[in-house]
């Protein structure tokens, strides 16, 4: 498993977690309960890692909601600090945009 992605499961497990003002815009905007990322977040698989990026280290991750579909959410640990684990952005991915398993990039 992605090493960035294990650290926030961790964060997750022990309650330290927000959402960002961006991350509640994208969800309502997407029609996405927290519940669905928060219940599914352990089956997540990382489809891009960003150690470098300069507000911290995030992963895009595929998750599914309750009802099998898919979803990509984008945690992150804020830069210079170990906590908390924060959910960045979520969207429901587009198939024109996409392959089959939402996991790769079309090109």
């Amino acid at each position: 498993m992605n090493e960035i992605f294990e650290k926030i499961l961790k964060l997750i497990s022990l309650g330290e977690i927000i959402i960002s003002d961006h991350g509640y815009d994208e969800l309502a905007e997407d029609g996405i309960l927290v519940m669905d990322v928060m219940n599914n977040v352990t089956n997540g698989k990382v489809i891009e890692q960003y150690p470098d990026y300069h507000k911290g280290q995030c992963v895009l991750v595929l998750q599914k909601d309750i009802n099998g579909n898919p979803i990509h959410v984008v945690w992150g640990i804020p830069r210079n600090n170990s906590t908390p684990a924060v959910l960045i952005t979520a969207y429901k991915p587009d198939s024109l945009i996409w392959d089959d398993n939402f996991m790769e990039r079309i090109k």
